[in-house]
């Protein structure tokens, strides 16, 4: 091999590529657990495993190229912004898995870590207490009773491979299992709202918009500080700051 790409690498994880091989480094078994259990579930493409050693996971490369990523231009097309809306319907409309996911987590927890968050965001000065208060407000609409789907917890457009309009494979299910269906459409689109209509005319049915806007707020905010702590920036253009500030 001429080189090993570091893909995504911070505390918790790293993943690595090496010519056509992905090798995920995990020490929490679990999450390497889970992630191979829900790609043998999901009803949509997804990486072969080649094998997985804990806490080594290696997957083949998938064909095509991913959808964009948060604050960068979107490299798809609307047909296929659309065929992964479709994709995502699959999923939810499968047989509920037997694990609770990230999008399934307990409201009042969820309520609870959300206003802890908004108050430490203030308290040291990392967003002005408007921006803050504002999108709390809009956040409220996510916190309400939900009809558990088979959720993939953590779709981001880098997470979706396309190729001539046709999902190729959805990657990194460490956090699938049951839970919030618009969880996962508002994880797909956030920084790309111009998208939204496209990925919901692939999806087929209608959605509370208010909560698709609701979750863009509630994600951005608990995700902020984590991000700066782990060597991202989320105040890049286009990336959580500004679609919390899109949100006043």
């Amino acid at each position: 091999m001429d080189e090993v790409e570091v893909v995504v690498a911070h505390a918790e994880r790293a993943t690595l590529r090496v010519g056509d091989v992905f090798l995920k480094v995990d020490a929490d078994r679990a999450r390497l657990d889970a992630e191979v259990e829900a790609m043998s579930l999901a009803p949509v493409p997804t990486p072969e495993v080649l094998w997985c050693k804990p806490p080594v996971l290696a997957l083949a490369a998938l064909p095509g190229t991913t959808l964009g990523r948060l604050g960068g231009p979107s490299t798809g097309s609307p047909a296929a912004w659309a065929a992964a809306g479709a994709a995502i319907r699959r999923l939810h409309d499968a047989p509920l898995p037997p694990r609770l996911g990230q999008a399934g987590r307990d409201i009042a927890a969820l309520t609870a870590e959300l206003d802890e968050e908004c108050e430490v965001l203030v308290a040291n000065g990392v967003l002005p207490a408007d921006l803050v208060a504002r999108n709390r407000r809009v956040a409220e609409a996510a916190l309400r009773p939900w009809t558990p789907a088979f959720t993939h917890g953590d779709l981001q457009i880098a997470h979706v491979f396309v190729d001539d309009d046709e999902v190729t494979g959805i990657i990194d299910w460490s956090e699938a299992g049951r839970g919030d269906a618009l969880h996962d459409l508002a994880t797909f689109t956030l920084g790309h709202e111009e998208h939204l209509d496209d990925v919901l005319a692939g999806y087929g049915t209608d959605v509370d918009l208010d909560v698709i806007h609701a979750w863009w707020s509630l994600r951005s905010l608990l995700i902020v500080r984590w991000l700066g702590e782990h060597g991202f920036d989320p105040f890049a253009p286009g990336c959580e700051v500004d679609v919390l500030r899109s949100r006043m």
